[in-house]
């Protein structure tokens, strides 16, 4: 789909929500993550908010906002999370869901599902979730069909790692969890990686010789 990517910064618009107007970059001051769900008072999205609400002390341990979209009005948003909150029991929704009747806001945020229509025929947002950077910008995107729900470690797990990269030249390789070891990026020399990571790293023997699979323990 064309539109918004990574790298993009996401535009400022201002839009209405379930805690007022927001202004996207006022609001965006740190790791936010921006989502949208197909519709309101729907069985997946229900699931979604509510575990994201769940969720809430291990996002505000990483300093990360979440700010939801829905199509609904700020109304209909009011009285389903009150369904939200009675289906995950303890989870208390304190996010901001935008509100996008007119379906202004989700086309150019690129969150329009392509196949997904409404009773009306008019498309639905897909099922998108943008990791956005205290930089404004689109560091991570998921898309997922409406038929398909989230998996919310998977979110926190990318929010680890990219959090990580974003402080030490480094990424993180398959199935990475906090914990396991992290490989330093080829743009840093040896000589460099010798004073970025005073707690050492170890260089991969492989077949080729080449000496670019280099591990070290951030935690």
């Amino acid at each position: 789909m064309p539109g918004l990517t990574l790298g993009d910064a996401i535009p400022n618009l201002e839009v209405e929500s379930t805690h007022g107007v927001i202004r996207l970059h006022d609001y965006i001051d740190t790791w936010t993550l921006l989502f949208s769900h197909p519709a309101d008072f729907t069985p997946v999205c229900t699931t979604e908010l509510g575990k994201l609400a769940a969720y809430a002390p291990e996002f505000s341990k990483r300093g990360v906002k979440l700010l939801g979209l829905s199509c609904g009005d700020v109304l209909s948003h009011v009285e389903w999370i009150k369904d939200i909150e009675a289906y995950t029991p303890g989870c208390k929704v304190t996010y901001p869901v935008i509100a996008d009747p007119k379906r202004l806001v989700l086309h150019q945020l690129n969150m329009v599902d392509p196949d997904e229509k409404d009773p009306s025929g008019n498309n639905v947002p897909s099922r998108a979730l943008h990791v956005v950077g205290p930089d404004k910008k689109i560091k991570m995107s998921f898309l997922y069909p409406a038929s398909t729900g989230r998996n919310i470690d998977e979110v926190i797990r990318v929010l680890d790692s990219l959090q990580r990269a974003a402080k030490h030249n480094i990424a993180t390789p398959v199935n990475w969890k906090p914990g396991d070891p992290v490989v330093i990026s080829p743009n840093v020399s040896n000589d460099e990686a010798e004073k970025m990571f005073p707690q050492g790293y170890k260089i991969v023997d492989l077949p080729s010789g080449k000496e670019y699979m280099r591990l070290t323990n951030l935690d």
